[in-house]
């Protein structure tokens, strides 16, 4: 596993999600092109909850112990019962940098971790910190896809313009 890689990907993901979150209109990012999917602000509140509730926490969670069950998360509900669609995008914005901002000094304070370190799920198995490493940037990327889709959709359905002309999606 290449620790600095991933560290540094993350980094990387920082500035990808400010620089695609930013300066966004509200009808941009509170569009969605079907009902039952996310929106930009959704999304944002997600990748909140997750650096704090999930990657982070798991992942230390795993390092520093040999049993008992991961921290739970409640992705699915949390939209609706953390009021993702009623946040402040800005403040959620600002909220989630800094969130990463602690993830990365976290990560790099640490000194000699066991990555193969684990736990035993009762459904899934051993499960070791690694995979909460390297499966946060894969996190990442599926988000960065799923905001440049969203992107790609409110053009082509408040423009009502075929897009064709931009190349296939």
């Amino acid at each position: 596993m290449n620790f600095e890689y991933i560290v540094s990907e993350l980094e990387r993901g920082k500035e990808v999600f400010k620089s695609l979150f930013e300066n966004t209109p509200e009808e941009v990012y509170k569009f969605k092109p079907v009902e039952n999917k996310w929106c930009m602000l959704e999304v944002l509140c997600h990748l909140y909850d997750e650096e704090r509730e999930d990657f982070r926490a798991r992942a230390e969670y795993v390092l520093t112990h040999k049993d008992g069950f991961l921290p739970p998360t409640d992705v699915a509900g949390w939209v609706t019962s953390r009021k993702y669609i009623e946040q402040d995008y800005n403040s959620m914005l600002q909220k989630f940098l800094d969130e990463r901002e602690k993830s990365l000094a976290w990560l790099r304070s640490l000194e000699n971790p066991d990555w193969e370190n684990y736990i035993v799920h009762p459904t899934h198995g051993n499960i070791p910190a690694k995979l909460f490493l390297i499966t946060w940037p894969a996190h990442d990327y599926l988000h960065i896809r799923q905001i440049i889709k969203l992107k790609f959709d409110y053009l082509s359905k408040t423009e009502n313009n075929n897009l064709d002309y931009a190349g296939e999606w």
